[in-house]
């Protein structure tokens, strides 16, 4: 499976954070990566490619006036990113008027050879359901979805399932992972909603949990990620175990790559 879409209808509960530790996971292990922001908050773009343009983003392509890798720019020789902008919040009210929106990015996806490829693809998605949400939803070979200890992250938890049993009109069950984020092993509130996620979930519940740790807010809050900044501690930790964990159930491939065999060509 190449496209995962990193979606919760709450939000606040790290999005954003994951999928950028997820790529730099990548990344690590030499693995070529596109990143996707498809939220209108634009927060991985704040901090990966602050000065973005409209014009630079995403958005542009949802105009239909350029090719999705258009607007993709290499961070590194492994990630490259497709920004986000403000202006993306348009798309949500343009359903009426342009439905194929909603089917835009599989398509492209498609037409541009990066779906069913090796190539790890991440969508850092909109809380707010509306066309991004379905579009990423609905190109997607698997969602993951973190919620984070608190008893309103599993709400969203619930309400994503509802929304995901309505896509089954369209396209076969979309496989689901559950990550527990921000877990504090200690407490009793972060056992519970563990416990909680396999009793309603039971077999797509992630072993892996993302620990509370201080290491990963700074990380992202200076740009970067754990792994290069705090490179033997827990939160770095935590996220190799996670793409250990997708590896192994055979939910991505994560097989280094070279510029010669880069489908990407940039």
């Amino acid at each position: 499976m190449s496209v995962i879409a990193v979606f919760n209808q709450k939000g606040g509960v790290g999005k954003t954070t994951v999928t950028a530790h997820l790529a730099a996971a990548l990344a690590r292990n030499g693995v070529e990566t596109i990143v996707i922001d498809l939220d209108p908050q634009a927060h991985l773009t704040s901090v990966w490619r602050p000065q973005t343009k409209v014009n630079e983003s995403i958005y542009r392509f949802y105009q239909g006036t350029c090719q999705l890798l258009d607007v993709a720019r290499p961070l590194d020789k492994h990630v490259h990113f497709i920004p986000s902008h403000i202006e993306l919040a348009r798309i949500d009210a343009q359903v009426s008027r342009h439905r194929d929106n909603l089917w835009r990015l599989k398509l492209a996806l498609e037409a541009e050879m990066l779906a069913g490829s090796d190539l790890p693809i991440l969508i850092d998605c909109s809380p707010m359901l509306g066309v991004l949400a379905f579009s990423a939803l609905l190109a997607a070979d698997l969602v993951l979805i973190p919620v984070a200890a608190e008893y309103l992250a599993l709400n969203g938890a619930h309400l994503l399932d509802n929304t995901l049993a309505g896509l089954e009109k369209f396209q076969p069950r979309l496989p689901r992972r559950y990550l527990l984020n921000r877990y504090q092993p200690n407490t009793p509130t972060s056992q519970k909603i563990w416990q909680q996620l396999n009793r309603h979930y039971p077999g797509e519940v992630l072993s892996t949990r993302i620990h509370e740790n201080v290491d990963i807010i700074e990380a992202i809050g200076a740009g970067t990620d754990v792994f290069t900044s705090t490179p033997n501690g827990v939160g770095g930790t935590d996220f190799a175990f996670l793409l250990d964990e997708l590896i192994e159930q055979g939910l991505m491939h994560a097989t280094p790559s070279s510029r010669e065999q880069s489908v990407l060509g940039l």
